[in-house]
Formats: C-alpha cells, structure tokens, sequence
C-alpha cells in the first residue's frame, strides 16, 4: 500500500486546522449578516418577563421580556465589527511602525523603536479599563479604537525583526542599487515576504480584540450604545441568570464566543505552521511489511 510522504501528511494536517477553522468562522460571520434583518428590536420590552426557549422565542427572552435571539444576531454583528476593525487598525500601525522604520533605518527606527518600546511597556488591560472609565459614550468606532491603539506593539516588533533581515537579502540590495524608491522596494520587495505574518497578526489581533471587548463589556465598560456578546453577558450577570437557572440567556453568547476565538487559533495556529514548517508535529512513519 502505498504511504503518503510527510510533507503530504503535513499539508493534510494543516488542511484540517484551516478548513476547521475556516468553517467555524464561516457560519458565525454569515449568522451575523444573515440573521439581523430578520429579527425584531433587541432592545423592546415586553410584559411577560423571563421566559425559556419557545416557538415565538428561540432562544427565550430576558427579565424584561427582550428577544435573546435578536440579541444574539445583532451582537454577533457587532462584535464580528470590532473585532475585524481593531484587526485592521492594530496591523496598519503595526505594520507602519515596524515595516517603515526597520526599512529606512537610522534616526527614524530609533524614534519608532522607542514609541513601539514604550507602548509595550505600558499595561494594556489596567491602560484600557481606564480609558473607557473616562469615555462616557463608548460606541463601536470609539471602543475600537480604544483597542487598536493598546494592542499594536507587539506586531510591531514581529515585523520589525523580519523587516531587518529581509533589506539585507540580495534582491533587495540589488533593487536600492538600481535606484528603485523606498516606497515601492517595501511594497514589491519586503511587503510579498511578510504576507503570512502579517495575516497570522491579523487574526490574532481580531481575537484578542473580540475577548478584550467582551472582558470590557462584562466589567459594564465596553460599548454602552448598542449590543455585543460582552454586553450580553454582563446584562445576564445584572439579572441573576446563572443563579436563577436562565441558562438560554448566558449560553448562547459564551458559546458564539468560544468557537469563533477557537476556530481562529486554528488559522492561527495553521498559519504559524505555514511561516515556520518546523512548527509541524512530525509523525512516526509506520514500517511497510514486505509481501513475497
């Protein structure tokens, strides 16, 4: 019988975790554009209370008598936004930052370096949670950027690393010498090279943007204007769910949280894979038996 050859073997691995991942992440994001025109206000109140999961109600309804299941389609929306937008954000500073200054050295490198050094320095969560004590109305937009701007510098210093080994490589060398600008050698030259990574910070950043807004949100710090999955949680905290047993109104946004922030790791993870091969768990290669 013939065996597949461990690169093969590996490919189909890393075939899994991203077509997983893929496919996680896929359903979440077409119920968040799906669902929202077709449920009615999250925020309307009803004179019948806390109900259980129902025919009119799908996911019931909370101490106030609001749609859970229209709470749910707007927040995944909502969340799915700040999330990619903190993405975004976080890796166009990250990239400026790092991709620039490393590029073009001397005293602008330094003066990045310096920024990036002390933004890592600085404690994000105590630097967020203070930031959003002070903003009264914290939107989508405002929260966002509360997060992109804590959440950059890390990426910054990957890119940096990479960007500082990539101008001394000969092709790059040989584009300087041929007069090619600086603009155009990062863009043609150095920014092809760094695509992987600057996808894997992609998405860690939209993970780690996500469980930030939903730790904020549950602390009543996160967007006060409209709902996400944090605010869903931190609303069921305030009406005593957990201790009255009302597992629809906790469930369903604790749930939507962790398969989307675990079939991301899987990209992550499949990603990570694809910048450093090594990553790759090697398996043992069972011995074919010879037949006579």
């Amino acid at each position: 019988m013939a065996q597949l050859s461990p690169r093969r073997r590996g490919r189909r691995r890393l075939g899994g975790k991203l077509v997983a991942g893929l496919s996680i992440t896929g359903a979440i994001v077409a119920f968040g554009l799906i669902a929202p025109p077709f449920v009615g206000d999250p925020f309307l109140i009803r004179p019948i209370g806390i109900t259980p999961p129902s025919g009119e109600f799908w996911l019931g309804t909370t101490q106030k008598g609001q749609d859970i299941f229209a709470q749910l389609a707007v927040s995944t929306t909502n969340s799915l936004l700040i999330g990619v937008s903190v993405g975004i954000l976080s890796l166009v500073l990250a990239a400026f930052f790092g991709i620039v200054g490393a590029y073009l050295g001397r005293w602008l490198d330094e003066g990045f370096s310096l920024i990036t050094n002390i933004a890592l320095v600085i404690p994000g969560l105590p630097l967020i949670i203070v930031i959003s004590s002070y903003v009264e109305d914290r939107g989508l937009a405002v929260v966002a950027l509360i997060l992109a701007f804590t959440s950059w510098a890390g990426g910054a210093r990957v890119l940096r690393a990479v960007t500082l080994s990539l101008r001394s490589r000969d092709y790059v060398s040989a584009a300087r010498v041929a007069g090619e600008r600086s603009w155009r050698i990062i863009a043609v030259e150095i920014l092809p090279n760094l695509l992987p990574i600057l996808a894997s910070s992609f998405v860690f950043g939209v993970v780690s943007a996500i469980l930030a807004e939903a730790g904020l949100s549950y602390l009543g710090l996160g967007v006060s204007s409209d709902y996400t999955w944090g605010r869903m949680l931190y609303e069921a905290q305030m009406g005593s769910a957990l201790r009255s047993g009302a597992w629809w109104w906790f469930v369903p946004p604790g749930l939507l949280i962790a398969l989307l922030g675990a079939a991301l790791s899987l990209i992550n993870f499949a990603l990570d894979e694809i910048v450093n091969p090594k990553l790759r768990a090697p398996r043992r290669v069972r011995p074919v038996k010879a037949t006579a």
